[in-house]
C-alpha cells in the first residue's frame, strides 16, 4: 500500500486517531484531522502533536468537502459505519477503513488476534506473556489500549503482534488476516451500537474472514455460538474448554492461551509458570485493598457482569451502572441472587439496572461513585467483596473505563480502616 503524497483523512483524534495519523507522516502521507469535537476538548498530548507537526484538521464537526478532499478515509472504532463523513466518502468512491486494517498493511509479522465479549484483554496479556517466557518478542497492541499503528513500522523488533479486537474493529477490516484468530464467548454487548446480537456476532466472526488452511481458528467449545463457527471458517479449528475432555487448567482463559501455545510449540511448564505468577490486568477483577477483612476488587473494564461474579466466591457487594448499552440486565436475574447480597446503582442506567433486580436483592441508589463505596463499606461485614463491575460504559461519568478504574481506587484507597458491621 503506498500512502506517499496520498491525503489520508482520519475521522476521531482520540489513541488510535492518533496513532494514524503518526502512521501517515511516517509513510510520508498527507493526514488530515476531522472530528466531533472542539480543539480544546481533545487531549493534550493530542493538541500538541497537531499543532507541532501543523496538521489540516477541522473540529467540532465535519465538513463534506473536507472529507472528499481524500485518497483514504480512516475511521476510528467509535465511528458508525452509516456515519455521515463515510457515506461522503463511499459516494465519491474513496477507500474506507480502521486504524487496524491501515496498521495490517504494513505488518512484517503473525499475527495472533483475540475478540469476544469478555476476557480479551486477560487472554491477551497471558498470550503476549507466554510468548515472552519461551524467549520470543511479541508486542500486545489493538484495543487493550496500545494502537498497532504505534507499533507496525517496527515489526522487525518483535516475533508476533498479539492483537485484542473488538467488534468495532472488525467491522473495518478488508484484508486483515491473522495467523492465530481466537474468539472466547459469546454474548450480549454493545447493543447501544448493533442493531441487534445477530449483527454484534456477524462483526466478531469477521476475524475469521480472510484466513486459509495454513492459519488456525481457536473456539471456546463451551460456548454454543462459537463451537459451531467450525462449519464456517476455512482455518484449521482448535477448541479450548471443552467440558468433555480433562483439564489441568480450571480456567477459560488460561486455556485459551495454552491452545494458541500449542500452535507455537511452545512448552505447557512455560505456560503453567506464567499462570502461577499471573496477577491479572489493570481493570479487570483488580484487587485494590482488604479492609477489615472485606476485599475491594476493581472491575471497571466489564461492561458485562458475567465473568466478575462467576469468578468470585465471597459474598458481593455490587456496584454497577453508567451509560446503557441496551443490553438485557434481567439475563443475569438467576445468578446475581446467588452471588450478591446488596447492590449500589450510579449513572444514567441506575434505574433500569434497580428494577431488572430490586425484586430480588436490596438495590439503592447513589448519585456518584464517592456515594455507591462509602454505602457499599458501611453495609460490608468481614468475608464480604465489594465489586466495581459496572455492565455500562462509562462515558456518562468519566472519559473511560481506565478513569472510571482509577477514580474507583483513589475512593477505596483513601478510605478509613473503620470497623465493619
Amino acid at each position: 500500500m503506498e500512502l506517499k503524497n496520498k491525503k489520508v483523512t482520519i475521522i476521531g483524534a482520540a489513541k488510535s486517531g492518533l496513532a494514524a495519523a503518526q502512521l501517515i507522516l511516517e509513510l510520508k502521507g498527507t493526514p488530515k484531522i476531522s472530528d466531533k469535537e472542539p480543539f480544546e476538548k481533545l487531549p493534550k498530548d493530542v493538541q500538541s502533536w497537531i499543532t507541532k507537526n501543523k496538521i489540516s484538521a477541522e473540529y467540532s464537526g465535519h465538513i463534506q468537502k473536507f472529507i472528499e478532499d481524500s485518497d483514504l478515509l480512516v475511521i476510528s472504532p467509535g465511528v458508525r459505519r452509516d456515519a455521515l463523513p463515510v457515506q461522503w466518502a463511499k459516494a465519491k468512491k474513496i477507500p474506507v477503513m480502521g486504524e487496524v486494517e491501515l496498521a495490517f498493511r504494513f505488518c512484517q509479522r503473525p499475527v495472533i488476534a483475540v475478540t469476544g465479549s469478555n476476557g480479551k484483554t486477560t487472554v491477551s496479556t497471558l498470550i503476549r506473556d507466554v510468548i515472552e517466557k519461551s524467549g520470543k518478542k511479541a508486542c500486545l497492541c489493538g484495543n487493550v489500549g496500545n494502537a498497532f499503528s504505534n507499533f507496525v513500522l517496527r515489526s522487525q523488533e518483535y516475533d508476533y503482534f498479539v492483537l485484542e479486537i473488538s467488534s468495532f474493529q472488525l467491522e473495518t477490516i478488508v484484508d486483515f488476516k491473522p495467523f492465530i484468530a481466537v474468539f472466547l464467548n459469546f454474548n450480549q454487548n454493545h447493543l447501544d451500537r448493533h442493531a441487534d446480537l445477530e449483527e454484534y456476532f456477524q462483526a466478531k466472526k469477521r476475524i475469521f474472514l480472510n484466513q486459509g488452511k495454513n492459519d488456525f481458528a481457536v473456539l471456546n467449545a463451551a460456548d454454543p455460538a462459537v463451537s459451531l463457527l467450525k462449519k464456517e471458517v476455512k482455518a484449521q479449528v482448535r477448541y479450548f474448554n471443552d467440558p468433555k475432555v480433562p483439564q489441568k487448567f480450571n480456567n477459560p482463559n488460561f486455556l485459551a492461551a495454552l491452545e494458541v501455545a500449542k500452535i507455537l510449540n511452545i512448552k505447557e511448564d512455560v505456560c503453567a509458570d506464567v499462570f502461577t505468577h499471573f496477577k491479572g490486568v489493570e481493570h479487570r477483577i483488580e484487587m485494590v485493598r482488604n479492609i477489615h477483612g472485606v476485599d475491594f476488587i476493581n472491575d471497571s473494564k466489564s461492561t458485562t457482569a458475567e465473568a466478575a461474579l462467576e469468578r468470585i466466591s465471597k459474598p458481593i457487594i455490587m456496584i454497577c451502572g453508567g451509560r446503557d448499552k441496551h443490553i438485557d440486565f434481567t439475563v443475569l436475574r438467576d445468578l446475581v441472587p446467588k452471588k450478591v447480597k446488596k447492590m449500589f446503582v450510579i449513572g444514567e442506567s441506575k434505574e433500569k439496572i434497580k428494577a431488572s433486580y430490586q425484586d430480588l436483592i436490596k438495590v439503592e441508589e447513589c448519585a456518584t461513585l464517592q456515594e455507591a463505596v462509602t454505602r457499599a463499606q458501611q453495609s460490608a461485614s468481614t468475608g464480604d467483596c465489594i465489586l466495581l463491575s459496572p455492565m455500562c460504559t462509562s462515558f456518562d461519568m468519566f472519559s473511560n473505563f481506565e478513569e472510571r478504574g482509577k477514580v474507583f481506587k483513589e475512593i477505596v484507597n483513601n478510605l478509613k480502616e473503620k470497623a465493619l458491621i
